[in-house]
């Protein structure tokens, strides 16, 4: 029986994933584990096809300028494109989003203290993901008028309406109001006065589209990757806009992911306790990025983040990123869930070894695993989450299309691209048995 699951890996390497397209290759079988669910895979194309797990990314190139962005932003946008307007929105309103999370992160950091609740699910949810899926909200109402902003989000109002949250409704609501009085730092317009508690509970509570085939909808994961935000580490704010059932842009906010590769062999607390007897340079870990692309550009771009208002980004920051060439299995590095409830470590390990990958894998919270292969700090992205999980498409939306754009190729197991037009979940993922051809080049 095939196995139709979701896979990651880029193009321009020669590790494949599920598609052969070398001369020597063997036939890789063997029963799917009942406690497995759906696998992702994601790298580079040359590396993926010579793993034989599966076409997921790979790398293009391409580059245009919108002189206003530069002016305020240093954001390079595809100028008279199609969706430049949307794109540039989104950059800015993530660029927003991680100043809210920063703030709220740092609070977490010395008291955790009417700042998280848990949902129904027991997963937590804190004043950073209300905060910033009100903001987003708020901003592209303003934007594009509240009804052409269908938007699909993690967060709902319920927990926030309830009266034990009263305190935590009141850090939104401060929260969401000095955010947006900052709004012209970022080149967006400012509310004229502050929001009150029911615009603001309006604004989440706007966030309840389905999604579907039809019309456009915009997807936001407001923090994901919520416990590694609740322990100082890493997390992404993610914002895709799907258009007939399309991806179209894709934004991702990583604020404590470094702007440069060498940063990642430091463990992010170590770097904050460091930072705080030598304060950071401009190219340091604590500069975060944000990453983003437009549908048929064939690019994608990172520009450091605004911190605190003090420093606008300069059209210098901003530069292109592509996904890694390394096209040997032994050389190629593979992301994975940092948590054991939400992917297989053991079989994911035994599938690398099978495949031949040697090195660590590198375990991150979030879409960063996205923006790690994008930008060429690893090859491949295995997951496999457990079985009757149901993969959401806020998780993976934006990533998908930034990684497609800057070289990468994201299919599932069985090689066809992921669908967004189902709604809320990605449908269509098979579980039975793991069957893919393994290429080797010769």
């Amino acid at each position: 029986m095939s196995m139709h699951v979701p896979c990651v890996t880029t193009h321009a390497t020669k590790l494949p994933i599920c598609i052969p397209t070398s001369i020597a290759f063997k036939r890789y079988k063997r029963p799917w584990p009942k406690d497995v669910g759906f696998p992702f895979f994601s790298g580079n194309l040359s590396s993926l096809n010579k793993l034989g797990l599966s076409e997921i990314a790979s790398p293009f190139l391409g580059s245009h300028q919108s002189p206003q962005m530069e002016a305020q932003m240093g954001v390079s946008i595809p100028e008279g494109e199609k969706y430049s307007k949307e794109l540039d929105v989104a950059v800015r309103v993530v660029q927003m989003a991680c100043c809210i999370c920063q703030r709220v992160q740092e609070s977490l950091i010395q008291s955790s203290n009417g700042l998280i609740k848990s949902k129904e699910d027991d997963s937590p949810v804190t004043v950073a993901d209300w905060s910033v899926q009100a903001t987003v909200s708020w901003v592209l109402a303003e934007c594009f008028g509240s009804r052409n902003a269908s938007i699909v989000a993690e967060e709902d109002v319920q927990t926030l309406s309830k009266a034990d949250a009263a305190g935590i409704l009141e850090s939104v609501v401060n929260t969401v109001n000095e955010c947006l009085s900052e709004a012209p730092v970022f080149g967006l317009a400012a509310p004229k006065k502050p929001l009150g508690t029911q615009e603001i509970l309006e604004a989440i509570g706007r966030c309840n589209s389905h999604g579907g085939p039809k019309g456009r909808h915009w997807v936001l994961d407001p923090v994901d990757g919520t416990l590694g935000f609740v322990r100082g580490d890493q997390y992404a704010i993610a914002l895709a806009m799907i258009e007939d059932g399309e991806v179209v842009l894709g934004v991702l906010g990583c604020p404590n992911y470094p702007m440069k590769k060498e940063w990642l062999n430091y463990h992010h607390r170590y770097y904050r306790f460091m930072s705080k007897l030598s304060p950071p340079t401009a190219e340091s870990w604590d500069k975060g990025c944000v990453i983003y692309a437009q549908r048929g550009c064939q690019k994608a771009w990172m520009q450091p983040l605004i911190h605190d208002g003090k420093k606008v980004v300069g059209p210098n920051s901003v530069r292109e990123i592509r996904v890694s060439s390394i096209d040997e299995p032994a050389l190629a590095t593979f992301c994975e869930p940092v948590e054991k409830a939400n992917s297989s470590h053991s079989f994911t390990a035994g599938l690398a070894h099978s495949v031949g990958l040697r090195k660590q894998p590198l375990r991150v919270y979030s879409m960063v695993k996205y923006a790690a292969i994008a930008r060429g700090d690893a090859e491949i992205f295995m997951k496999f989450a457990r079985a009757g999980y149901k993969e959401k498409i806020w998780d993976h939306a934006a990533g998908v299309l930034i990684i497609q754009e800057a070289g990468g190729v994201v299919t599932d197991a069985g090689g066809r691209p992921l669908d967004f037009s189902k709604g809320i979940y990605l449908e269509g993922l098979d579980r039975a048995y793991l069957n893919y051809t393994l290429t080797f080049s010769g």
